[in-house]
């Protein structure tokens, strides 16, 4: 990744989109979260599936971290079902 920080707040409300631009010599993938005011863009060239799946388990052990947190706050049980990787 190259460098840049930024903060941004996820929404119930956010929206998600993926667009791949196919390019013999440049290709690259598109992933955007996009909210009211932000708007977040990855890009993704050939050769970083990997990272984008490290994201995804990343962001599936943040949701399920969330599910744990709104379980204790409510009293609920803490076991936090496992999504199928």
């Amino acid at each position: 990744m190259q460098t840049i920080t930024t903060t941004a707040h996820i929404e119930p409300d956010t929206r998600f989109r993926v667009t791949p631009f196919p390019d013999s010599g440049n290709s690259f993938v598109s992933l955007r979260a996009k909210g009211d005011f932000v708007e977040v863009v990855l890009i993704a060239p050939c050769g970083t599936s990997e990272a984008l799946r490290n994201l995804a388990a990343a962001a599936i052990e943040a949701a399920e971290a969330l599910d744990a947190m709104t379980a204790d706050a409510s009293g609920g049980d803490r076991d936090v079902p496992q999504t199928p990787r």
